[in-house]
């Protein structure tokens, strides 16, 4: 018989784990990304703004039907939120920085503005904020 793989759990101070902070960052970004508050979303749910930043905090661990619930607000599937989470080392997920500066209003802007612009604007833009930044 095949060794049974552990399973992860790496707990906080409040009983959740960084799987938790994960699934409530990746609801952050999606919810972002659509252009819902907290407020609309704690509404369509039934639950206050105050209970939506807890999930996105990873401070209250999101269950099964909610998170269900979620994806029909924020229209897309459990996959999104949880496609990825077992990776087979009995390690969570880590979130770059990337996906978390992502998350934020100001990488949405970026994001979305630089969408919009042609190669040739988009290029100019880079090379500003590369000299900016350095």
């Amino acid at each position: 018989m095949a060794p049974r793989k552990k399973a992860v759990t790496l707990k906080t101070k409040r009983g959740t784990t960084q799987i938790d902070t994960l699934i409530g960052h990746r609801i952050r970004t999606k919810r972002m990304e659509m252009h819902i508050s907290q407020d609309v979303l704690g509404k369509e749910l039934g639950v206050s703004f105050q209970q939506v930043q807890k999930y996105e905090k990873g401070v209250n661990r999101v269950g099964a039907a909610r998170l269900h619930q979620i994806c029909g607000i924020l229209k897309t599937d459990m996959e999104y939120f949880m496609g990825d989470l077992d990776n087979g080392n009995g390690k969570a997920p880590q979130l770059s920085k990337v996906s978390a500066y992502l998350a934020t209003h100001d990488g949405l802007a970026i994001i979305e503005a630089m969408m919009k612009l042609q190669p040739p604007e988009a290029k100019a833009v880079l090379a500003l904020a590369r000299s900016l930044g350095a």
